[in-house]
């Protein structure tokens, strides 16, 4: 099947909480920022090195590649009615359009932690996905021991559906992954 670019989401998601759009060279400096917490470095970056300016800017050309490719959709989770503003990042990637299924991944800066900011942007993705895209299965992974990724994937109704040992190179070894799938009935 051929692949297209996917195209943002039209009118951009958003409810009461929070806002998402796509993502701009300007936000490399937040993106930096944010990767400087440990619990982000800790759970969504692979590498021991610290996360960097240039790891930033990298970031944003791969996502401008891989929407181009049909293969993903990054966006950054900004506050409803704030400035724009990144707060968080959720990103919709490993899209496979012939099989009609997509992972499903979020970060929440540390400022903004503990009021859900997570699960409405990962509730507003999954909805406009199933919606717009016609996708059957989006998968969620994490770490077993990524407490706060698995409340906010239960929160949306994700089923845990299994770990996954030794499933990927991690920081300087290799770690464990549990997998959850959410159908479009499943969404809370």
């Amino acid at each position: 099947m051929e692949r297209t670019t996917l195209p943002p989401p039209a009118p951009p998601l958003a409810d009461a909480l929070v806002a998402l759009r796509l993502w701009g060279e300007g936000d490399a400096a937040a993106i930096a920022a944010a990767f400087q917490d440990p619990e982000i470095h800790r759970f969504s970056w692979p590498r021991s090195e610290p996360y960097t300016l240039a790891d930033a800017h990298r970031y944003l050309r791969e996502c401008a590649v891989s929407r181009a490719a049909g293969r993903g959709l990054e966006l950054a989770v900004t506050a409803a009615g704030g400035d724009g503003t990144p707060i968080g990042g959720v990103a919709l990637y490993d899209v496979e359009r012939d099989q009609d299924r997509a992972s499903l991944g979020y970060w929440v800066a540390p400022a903004a932690r503990g009021r859900g900011v997570a699960t409405h942007a990962a509730r507003l993705l999954a909805r406009w996905a199933f919606a717009e895209l016609g996708l059957a299965r989006i998968e969620l992974t994490c770490g077993p021991d990524n407490a706060a990724s698995q409340a906010v994937a239960a929160r949306c109704g994700f089923v845990r559906e299994g770990l996954l040992r030794s499933h990927l190179r991690f920081k300087d070894g290799r770690r464990d992954t549990v997998v959850f799938g959410l159908l479009p009935h499943d969404l809370r």
